[in-house]
């Protein structure tokens, strides 16, 4: 031991750090990246994009299937926010 510091060798210096940190950076990269593609695959409302309700429904107004008042109010209903009484009607 004490010819290895005599030698010049004075530990492991910074690359002790460097190796843990790059672990973390992957194990980080990986989990954002997973996070991102779940996001996209399950669309704006939870739903399976195309078949998520609003999609559905902007869809059948586009097509002309409903008109501007039912799709206001099905629009209504599907991002209405809870009250107070819990969303019971």
């Amino acid at each position: 031991m004490v010819t290895l510091l005599a030698d010049g060798w004075h530990g492991p210096g910074p690359w002790v750090l460097v190796f843990p940190l790059f672990w973390l950076l992957v194990v980080v990269l990986v989990v954002a990246v997973l996070r991102r593609a779940g996001w996209r695959r399950r669309g704006w409302c939870g739903g399976g994009g195309e078949h998520a309700p609003l999609a559905v429904l902007g869809r059948r107004y586009a097509q002309g299937e409903i008109d501007e008042a039912e799709y206001r109010e099905r629009r209504g209903v599907l991002t209405e926010e809870h009250g107070a009484d819990g969303g019971k009607r």
